[in-house]
């Protein structure tokens, strides 16, 4: 098991829930009025997000490191029936990617604590983005407040336009249609209450 794959099962195994089971707020702002079709749900770990967009419609590859995750989203998937529109499957994202095109690939808070060529993995996440589909990538513009040094040792939190320069994308295929830092109110675990910047990269690739 490679270092990644293990911090993340340690990470997951530490407690029997680790997220909230609610969909990330940016994902549903901007997904909300699209049309369904085929979504990529990049490091989805516990699903919230898969079993969202299954709900509404949409047909989900859901991918995470760790099986742990995983499982856990599968037996909620079950539970909300709605396992069968969701093929989860394990991938470390720097070493294998999921097949086929999508209409809608999502990257949410694709951060690790291991070291991890993450322009690369968005880069093939692009490249997974079927013409007139969507690309929705949304980070953290910087460390919460309640995160410990030893949890964003390996951060970095370049800014939207950075994110986005970095894809190397041919402006000729794709539109911008958002780049930028946006605010929101959050609570942390033990009850803290922060203002928090998300980095949100919204980019359409042209139909043909």
């Amino acid at each position: 098991m490679g270092e990644a794959r293990r911090a993340w099962e340690e990470h997951y195994g530490e407690r029997d829930r680790v997220w909230s089971g609610r969909v990330n707020v940016r994902l549903a702002e901007l997904v909300d009025e699209m049309a369904p079709g085929r979504a990529l749900d990049l490091g989805c770990g516990e699903g919230a997000d898969a079993m969202w967009l299954a709900e509404r419609g949409w047909r989900v590859t859901a991918v995470d490191i760790s099986q742990t995750a995983l499982d856990r989203a599968a037996a909620d998937a079950a539970a909300r029936d709605v396992h069968t529109s969701i093929d989860f499957q394990r991938h470390d994202l720097t070493e294998s990617f999921p097949e086929g095109v999508f209409d809608l690939v999502s990257a949410q808070f694709l951060h690790s604590t291991v070291p991890m060529d993450r322009a690369a993995v968005l880069r093939r996440a692009a490249a997974a983005v079927a013409p007139g589909g969507t690309l929705l990538v949304v980070d953290h513009g910087a460390a919460p407040p309640w995160a410990s040094k030893l949890d964003h040792h390996h951060h970095e939190f370049p800014s939207a336009a950075q994110v986005a320069e970095s894809l190397n994308l041919d402006e000729t295929q794709w539109d911008q249609i958002k780049v930028e830092a946006v605010d929101r109110d959050a609570v942390g675990p033990e009850g803290q209450h922060a203002v928090l910047t998300d980095n949100v990269i919204v980019l359409s690739r042209a139909a043909g």
